[in-house]
């Protein structure tokens, strides 16, 4: 366990010290700062009590919903567009730099290594999400400042509700990402180039919003990884869509396992030569 952890540490070190990765943590906390302040400039302040009101529209009476409109936004592209970074120095990145052959010669099991992997990418999708909500909030507070919030059904919750149900929101918005980390970790066992790896990883994902938004294609709906992933809004209904939460969890889980026995299988009869 202690070796296990070690190992975590160091792949996440590892991804924490890329450049390409701080840049792309920065952009991610850069849109809610962007939103807020454009916000500021064009609206005219709402009194937010609108029963049907979306995030965007409450930003003005709450803070808050920064970074609820924020998560919103970016799960659409640019919180996959993360994820398909990092998958793609996994195994592929690995495999092109030749330290693959080395980890795996430390003895490190295969099984082992793709476990840490996965978990080191599920770890920076989480690092991730929250990054977004928290500098949604810090903008949108001192922009807008904050208080009790009114849901999307219109009633009023204390503040500390709010920051629990956003809290709810960011981790339901990881588990979306796990999911797509595990589809990444599949690819990048298949190839040792790791632009390949982020380009089918955002083409996978992109093409699924893009069925997603297709009416006559709704029978498949259900089963598409993105039909659910903004279902975190139903938490700001009073009371909260559980229903709609839960399935969209299920189908996250679906996905990771059967991506991650796809990778399992991949890389357990890969030939690795680098």
């Amino acid at each position: 366990m202690r070796e296990d952890l070690r190992f975590l540490g160091s792949e996440l070190r590892l991804t924490a010290s890329r450049r390409r990765n701080q840049a792309g943590l920065l952009v991610l906390m850069s849109l809610p700062v962007f939103i807020t302040v454009a916000i500021r400039i064009s609206s005219t302040p709402r009194d937010g009590h609108g029963g049907g009101a979306g995030f965007i529209d409450q930003i003005t009476a709450n803070g808050v919903f920064a970074a609820f409109a924020a998560l919103t936004i970016e799960i659409g592209l640019f919180l996959p567009m993360g994820v398909a970074m990092v998958s793609g120095d996994a195994v592929a990145g690995e495999a092109q730099s030749g330290t693959l052959r080395y980890l795996l010669s430390v003895p490190v099991g295969r099984t082992r290594l793709l476990a840490v992997k996965y978990l080191a990418l599920v770890i920076t999708g989480l690092v991730g999400a929250f990054a977004v909500a928290a500098s949604g909030v810090l903008a949108g507070v001192l922009v807008f400042g904050t208080g009790p919030l009114t849901t999307l059904s219109g009633t009023r919750i204390p503040l500390a509700d709010g920051l629990w149900r956003l809290v709810l929101s960011t981790l339901y918005v990881a588990a979306g990402l796990a999911a797509l980390a595990a589809v990444g970790l599949f690819v990048s066992t298949l190839t040792e180039q790791p632009i390949a790896v982020t380009v089918v990883v955002i083409v996978f994902s992109t093409a699924a919003w893009i069925v997603d938004s297709i009416p006559q294609l709704s029978v498949i709906h259900p089963w598409l990884l993105v039909d659910r992933w903004q279902a975190f809004g139903d938490l700001m209904r009073d009371p909260p869509a559980w229903g709609t939460v839960g399935a969209g969890l299920g189908v996250d889980a679906a996905y990771a396992v059967v991506f991650l026995l796809a990778a399992w299988a991949s890389f357990s009869n890969r030939d690795v030569t680098s």
